[in-house]
């Protein structure tokens, strides 16, 4: 295992979900938007040496994920819903460590603001020790069958 001082960082910057999470009904009946920042630690080393992208994490197919499962299911929390995307990234196997940041820039604050945002970071075992531990909720959205 690479030091986590030596992993590469990727970042995926201002993803766009509209979604229906919130304390409130009207949040959950209107929806609104939802911006997510994510920087992935991983070694990139042998992806950058033979050129290929199956030795990294495809950052287009990671957005799709990500987008997927900030517009399923809707939760309360911001926390909540930042936890569950941390999960979504550290299912890839090269991700050691994850930063997200759920932005909720349309929050219902009755005074001005620009932004209101959870940073969390969560490395691969922290996210093994959450999905085993009593009565804990899957943090990866599921896909529906088709």
């Amino acid at each position: 295992m690479t030091d986590i001082d030596e992993l590469d960082i990727l970042t995926l910057t201002g993803l766009e979900v509209f979604a229906h999470h919130g304390v409130f009904d009207f949040e959950r009946e209107n929806g609104q938007r939802f911006v997510i920042d994510v920087a992935l630690w991983l070694d990139t080393a042998p992806a950058a040496a033979g050129d290929e992208l199956a030795a990294t994490v495809h950052y287009g197919e990671l957005a799709v994920e990500i987008s997927g499962a900030v517009a399923a299911d809707p939760v309360d929390l911001i926390e909540t819903l930042a936890e569950r995307v941390a999960g979504v990234v550290l299912a890839h196997e090269p991700v050691q460590r994850v930063r997200v940041v759920v932005h909720k820039p349309d929050a219902p604050i009755t005074v001005p603001f620009g932004d209101v945002s959870i940073t969390i970071t969560r490395r691969r075992a922290h996210a093994a020790a959450l999905a085993d531990a009593p009565g804990a909720r899957p943090l990866r959205a599921e896909t529906p069958p088709a």
